[in-house]
């Protein structure tokens, strides 16, 4: 498309996601001074952190998506996967990943630590958008390309993503395979594939995940203090109960900024999957729906700018965006609240950690470069 014919960003869009990260600014100050404050003698420490970290890579990166050309992106799609991978797989070298709470998820690079896992979420979106419109594209007769192509590369898919999958579960990180799992599921689905293929996905996954849970001690853990959490309050279910109280003492309108000094004493994680129980606590349940409205209004525009795109490579690029961001936040909110298992999952934009929130600012840039580029509204 020639450049006359670019239109201005979805700024709807653009300001409900810059609403979500004033607010995760504003709770990530709040809710990590006293921690920043006994670890580092600076209470603003941590904040800092994400800031210069997190939010400033992601605004630069946000800014290159952006302008980047699409065309470029899609030849490029193969290579970013596979130093993607090649990160994954540096985890597990001595002396350059590293562990954490049990989880070997990250990697020094001197002057920074990232973590591999959220880099691949956004990669592996662009590929398997490059992948599938490469066989399944709209100019193709439908008939002709059952026949021709949708064997194959059910297989192929299958494949590529086991092997994601199986670097995943090696750290372990079951919730970020799930992520990942799901939104290729949900890319190859909106690809036009048979339904007996998805059908055979939803089985599989399920007796995978029973398979998961059921051959790991601290995975069943989770699921019985969910099932029966007043079964041990000072143990297991320890985290999930106080999640809950701190979520229900915010009452309608919250508790104030920094009124809660004392929360985290009493939750594990509070600034990482942990984070919508203070949100819950300092603004309330007009805060939290003002929080969920945002991510709603950011899935409506998604999709819309996704089904105005040009081609299906751009379709399946802000679809799978769309449904990795608010997948993320409704099992996280879900579990902060109870209604299903922890899941180890942050918040989009708003829990600590500076790879997860460039990432996804990227992918937010990226977004915004295929509004302008798609038919008119």
């Amino acid at each position: 498309m020639v450049k006359d014919q670019t239109k201005s960003p979805d700024f709807f869009l653009l300001a409900a996601i810059s609403a979500i990260m004033v607010l995760g600014v504003l709770i990530l100050s709040s809710a990590s001074a006293l921690f920043s404050q006994s670890q580092y003698q600076d209470s603003y420490y941590l904040i800092r952190h994400q800031l210069v970290m997190g939010v400033l890579p992601g605004m630069i990166l946000a800014v290159i998506a952006y302008k980047i050309p699409l065309i470029w992106l899609r030849k490029m799609a193969p290579f970013m996967l596979l130093g993607s991978v090649f990160l994954l797989i540096m985890i597990f070298i001595p002396g350059i990943g590293f562990s954490a709470g049990g989880a070997q998820r990250w990697i020094h690079l001197g002057f920074a630590t990232i973590q591999p896992s959220e880099v691949l979420k956004p990669v592996f979106i662009i590929y398997l958008a490059s992948w599938l419109a490469a066989r399944f594209d709209d100019s193709k007769s439908y008939k002709k390309t059952v026949k021709k192509n949708f064997g194959s590369t059910f297989a192929a898919f299958l494949m590529v993503v086991s092997l994601i999958g199986a670097l995943l579960i090696k750290q372990p990180d079951l919730s970020t395979f799930g992520i990942v799992a799901l939104v290729a599921f949900g890319m190859y689905f909106l690809a036009g594939t048979p339904f007996r293929h998805s059908l055979f996905m939803i089985v599989a996954g399920v007796l995978l995940l029973t398979a998961l849970v059921a051959f790991e001690p601290y995975r069943l853990e989770r699921l019985s203090s969910w099932l029966s959490p007043q079964t041990d309050p000072l143990g297991k279910s320890f985290q999930s109960n106080q999640a809950l109280i701190i979520v229900g003492s915010g009452g309608a309108f919250g508790q104030g900024l920094g009124s809660s000094s004392s929360k985290y004493t009493l939750l594990p994680e509070l600034i990482g999957d942990s984070v919508f129980a203070p949100y819950s606590h300092e603004i309330g349940f007009v805060g939290c729906f003002l929080l969920m409205a945002l991510f709603v209004l950011f899935a409506w525009r998604g999709f819309l700018i996704a089904r105005l795109s040009r081609d299906k490579f751009e379709n399946l690029i802000v679809s799978g965006i769309v449904i990795w961001i608010c997948l993320q936040s409704v099992i996280n909110i879900s579990s902060t609240t109870g209604l299903i298992p922890l899941s180890g999952v942050p918040l989009p934009f708003i829990s600590y950690g500076g790879t997860a929130v460039a990432m996804e600012l990227a992918a937010i840039g990226l977004i915004l470069n295929i509004s302008r580029q798609g038919r008119a509204q």
